[in-house]
């Protein structure tokens, strides 16, 4: 009983030290070319109605701010998503935009205590290349890096997996 009683209360103090810890930020990279044109790319990711159809259908998103949602700088815009299967807000705002070139989402409200997604278009002699560059910082610090390995990057990972087999469906279907 006494080991149990001090495995607890060493698990108590790790974790309320971990508040002096520094938060920890995590990176995120994920590029993919496709055989399309830049306006239609871009246009397709400019609409942020097209989200739920490249998050995984176990995730729940759905957009609660009214459509059609213009796609510019200052843009906010609300959604669900489930986490563990549990429905989350989450509110981004667009908080730099570039037409046909870029386009970055910032958490304000939600899971983490830092999202920031940059979303890149670069067109190419092939079609157009795709770059996610993702920043982000987890709410709790304590094992956040094995956190992070375990359960976080993995879903994020699966995430981009997910959204990359249904672009390439997408946009190689579009242009046979």
């Amino acid at each position: 009983m006494n080991s149990i009683l001090y495995i607890i209360i060493s698990l108590v103090i790790l974790f309320l030290l971990s508040f002096l810890q520094e938060k920890k930020v995590f990176k995120f990279r994920a590029e993919q070319e496709i055989s399309s044109d830049l306006d239609s790319v871009f246009d397709f990711f400019s609409k942020p109605e097209n989200l739920s159809k490249i998050t995984p259908p176990k995730m729940g998103f759905h957009i609660l701010t009214p459509t059609p949602i213009e796609m510019k700088a200052g843009a906010i815009i609300d959604y669900t998503v489930k986490i563990f299967g549990v429905p989350q807000r989450w509110r981004t705002m667009i908080t730099s935009y570039e037409w046909k070139k870029m386009f970055v989402d910032e958490q304000m409200k939600g899971p983490y205590s830092l999202w920031h997604h940059k979303h890149i278009f670069i067109k190419t002699s092939n079609g157009v290349k795709i770059i996610d560059e993702v920043t982000y910082v987890l709410p709790l610090q304590f094992m956040q890096s094995l956190v992070n390995k375990l359960i976080i990057a993995p879903q994020i990972e699966e995430i981009f997996s997910y959204r990359k087999k249904i672009i390439d469906t997408k946009f190689n279907n579009e242009t046979k």
